[in-house]
Parts: structure tokens; sequence; C-alpha cells
């Protein structure tokens, strides 16, 4: 397992490099240019020039690319353009709204996708699997920002359980924290936990059939320990792979999520970075989300080597 962590962790370098110079690049090619926001139309040419030598704009690329490059290795990600406030902070400063509405959703998808996947798996061709079946496209076929507006309609603006927008960090208060992520997580975990129940249930449906189930069952053991035991242990291993792509795109969704339920996460600083052409910020935002992205992989890597030992490097 050590040899496993190794590998992925070796490999996280040139991807890392690989996207620094993409989004250097990309950032390179906006077609205006961010004195002009900076500036405004009235500006001097001497301005113009003074700001763009203060930002380091007047360089190379190469040569802008290599000083970021190494000032990011050294964890600088520079300054904002527009308000001089350091990338690395700012970008730190959003992420736990954006984590703990990410890592809610996993929960929720992780719980509900299960339970409606083993529940469909048990009972091939009933009236459980054709509701789960049901739900489960419905579930893929609604926008996560629709339903969250729904959700937010119903729950919080008519019954008022749960605050309609905002976010509360969890060492302010638990309780109002759980309250301001639950109906933006239910939104994203609820669509996502579709395509895991549909995984579990193709899953379940093929390992109920394999020949040691059958021995198990004649052995005498319990229907329950007979699935949670040996049956959804197999189940498993496809689901992992699965649930690491989930993920990711649980974190995207969540900087659109966001904007629906007015959370101060990355998504809004992503908007306003990208609108200002804040060239600092979106390269800081999406190296932070990039690294973020491959750790959970690394760690849904970890778990699949626990779960299949034949996925374990020799």
């Amino acid at each position: 397992m050590l040899r496993l962590i190794g590998q992925r962790l070796l490999a996280m370098v040139p991807l890392l490099l690989i996207v620094s110079v993409m989004t250097f690049s990309f950032t390179a090619l906006l077609p205006s240019d961010p004195v002009d926001l900076i500036i405004g139309d009235r500006g001097s040419e001497e301005q113009y020039e003074m700001v763009r030598e203060r930002l380091g704009l007047n360089q190379p690329f190469l040569t802008r690319y290599a000083d970021w490059l190494l000032r990011a290795m050294t964890g600088d990600l520079g300054t904002s353009f527009f308000n001089s406030v350091q990338v690395k902070d700012a970008v730190l400063q959003r992420m736990p709204a954006t984590l703990s509405l990410t890592f809610g959703s996993v929960l929720i998808s992780i719980t509900v996708g299960l339970a409606a996947g083993v529940a469909a798996g048990l009972r091939p061709g009933s009236w459980v699997d054709r509701t789960a079946t049901f739900g489960a496209t419905i579930g893929q076929a609604i926008p996560n920002f629709w339903f969250g507006i729904i959700l937010a309609s119903v729950f919080a603006v008519s019954l008022r359980w749960f605050p309609a927008t905002g976010y509360v960090p969890l060492t302010d208060s638990p309780m109002e924290w759980l309250r301001s992520i639950t109906l933006p997580a239910l939104a994203l975990g609820l669509s996502t936990s579709a395509a895991i129940a549909r995984q579990v249930r193709s899953a379940m449906v093929g390992v109920l059939q394999q020949d040691y189930i059958r021995a198990a069952r004649a052995q005498g053991l319990s229907s329950r320990r007979v699935v949670l035991k040996h049956a959804l242990k197999n189940a498993l291993v496809p689901v992992v792979t699965v649930l690491s792509f989930q993920i990711t795109v649980l974190l995207g969704g969540a900087l659109i999520v966001e904007q629906v339920f007015a959370i101060n996460g990355i998504g809004s600083l992503a908007i306003t970075a990208v609108r200002q052409q804040d060239i600092p910020m979106i390269q800081g935002i999406v190296l932070i989300l990039v690294l973020v992205v491959m750790l959970v992989q690394l760690a849904t890597d970890i778990l699949y080597g626990l779960i299949n030992p034949k996925a374990r490097p020799t």
C-alpha cells in the first residue's frame, strides 16, 4: 500500500506541472488586457506602462511563467491584480465553504445511493427495483441548481426550516453550519446518488449470482450476513471507481450551487476573477482545485486498494 501511495504522489508532480503550463498559457491568451480594467479608458500611456511594469505584464511569457512557477513552488501564488490580496489566502479563506458543501453532498450521495442500490439489487424486477430505477433516472435528469431552487423555495422560503442563503463556519456554530449546508448538499447529493444507486444495483445483482454466495447460503448463513459481509463488500469494488469520478463532479457542481444559495465559496471567487480577468487569482484557483481533485483521487485509489487487493502494485 505504501508503494501505491508513493507512485500516486510521484505522478502528481508532472500532472501539476502540465496543469500550470496550460493554465498560464490560457490566461495569457485572454483577448483583453487586464490593465484596461484596472485603469479604465482615460488613463495615459505612462500610466498604462507603469501598471504593466508593476504587474510584470511587460515581461516575455517564459520569463513570467518561470517567475510564477518558482514562487508557486514555495507556496506563493501571487497577488490579486485588483485588491492586493494574496491569492493563497483568498482561496484558503473560501475553501472551507466549498469543501463543506462537497463532502456533505458526498455523504448524502453515498448513503442514499447505497441504500437504494442494495434494496433494488436484492429484489430485481420488484416494485422496489422499479421505484429505485425511476428515482435514479429522475435524479440524473434534474440539474442540481434547479433542484436547489426548488429545495430553497419549499424548505427555506415556505417552511422556514433552513436558511435560504449564506454559510456559517463550523467553528462559529456547528448546528448553524449544518443547517446552512443541508439544502445545497441535498441539491448536489441526491442527484449524484442516482449514479451510485445504478452502479450498486448492477453490481449487487451480479454478485448475488456468484457461486460463493450460493455456497454461503447453503452453509446456513443468515441473509443479512451474506449481504453485508460477502455480497456488498465485493459489489463495492466497481462502486469506488464511480465514486472517485462523482466526487470530482460534485466539486464542480458545488461551484454552481453556491451561486443559488449565495455561499461565498470558491465559485463566487472564481466568477469574480474571470470577470475582472484577475490572472493570478484564476491561476491560483485552478491549481489549488486540481490539487484537491488529485488528493481525492489518491484517497479513492487507497480505498480501492484496501477493498480489492488485486489492484495493489506488486
